[in-house]
């Protein structure tokens, strides 16, 4: 039995969305440490060193923790990044092609639950891999508990002193950042609308939206979309990261929940608190999500004029 057409489209997206995933982290992983280890220095009772900027924090681990430090955490990393965005990719896809099943064309708000949709069903699904990650980068050599071994171990450690429960720490605030994927998945479809409209005036001879947009196109409306997402969601990944880190030696876990997290940054640090590590995460994301759409949108054209040939 063969695949229908629908169905190629939809790995088709998945495969496209992993290649960009892989790519985009294997770039970014550096900063993407600085900003974690940001995000949860509170400035009370923190083991992490303390960073003046985004160059300070990546020449001081590069000194003291070497090329290690950088990319702590890059196994999870990889594998989250490349689980995530297949799954989003190919969930997203899917609901699309539901509603669309009843429709023409799709309004924003539907492009926008087909996103919030995809986003609930990723969170689920690897929640416990970005808890790992987080872990793994912030573990220093001034920790006092034991580090992890990897990945492995750090699952096998969790399991044993936490319960499996750990694993899903952060996924209510996880759970609110599906308006990320949303809001920039959203903005970016709208856009892209607005650049293959513009285009077609220019060339009416070319009717097929896959040949009339350039990888400096895909660049400019990943990084517009992704600007636009990281501003309003931000405070929810720092909560998410705050949430996550591993408990202290005693076993008594920083911040029992998203509330708590909220209450006491809040009194701590005002607003700022909640958009530590802002610097490198756009400097991080806004050329990562440029990467990820160009790499994305041409692997998936590929595929498609592959299908088309065979």
């Amino acid at each position: 039995m063969t695949a229908s057409p629908s169905e190629d489209w939809q790995w088709e997206n998945a495969i496209a969305g992993s290649a960009a995933g892989l790519v985009t982290v294997s770039f970014s992983h550096p900063l993407d440490v600085v900003r974690t280890r940001f995000q949860v220095n509170d400035g009370r009772m923190s083991n992490l060193p303390t960073y003046k900027h985004t160059p300070h924090a990546l020449f001081n681990i590069a000194r003291t923790e070497g090329f290690r430090g950088l990319y702590a955490g890059f196994y999870p990393a990889v594998l989250g990044s490349t689980v995530s965005w297949g799954l989003y990719f190919f969930f997203y896809s899917k609901a699309k092609q539901r509603y669309l099943s009843s429709r023409e064309e799709l309004t924003p708000g539907l492009h926008l639950a087909s996103a919030a949709e995809a986003g609930a069903l990723v969170s689920l699904c690897t929640n416990p891999i970005w808890l790992v990650k987080t872990r793994l980068q912030l573990q220093t050599p001034q920790q006092h508990t034991q580090p992890y071994s990897g990945f492995h171990g750090a699952i096998r450690t969790i399991l044993k002193e936490e319960g499996w429960r750990a694993l899903y720490k952060g996924l209510v605030p996880g759970l609110f950042l599906v308006t990320h994927g949303a809001i920039q998945f959203t903005a970016y479809e709208e856009l892209r609308k607005v650049f293959v409209n513009y285009r077609s005036r220019d060339d009416e001879t070319n009717m097929n939206s896959d040949n009339l947009l350039s990888s400096v196109d895909y660049a400019t409306l990943g990084a517009s979309s992704k600007l636009a997402a990281v501003l309003v969601t931000y405070p929810s990944q720092v909560m998410r990261a705050r949430l996550q880190q591993r408990p202290s030696i005693d076993g008594v876990p920083r911040y029992s929940d998203s509330w708590h997290v909220i209450k006491e940054t809040a009194r701590f640090e005002g607003l700022r608190g909640f958009y530590k590590g802002i610097t490198a995460n756009l400097l991080k994301n806004i050329p990562a999500a440029s990467l990820t759409f160009i790499v994305y949108e041409n692997v998936l054209n590929t595929l498609k004029l592959a299908r088309v040939k065979d």
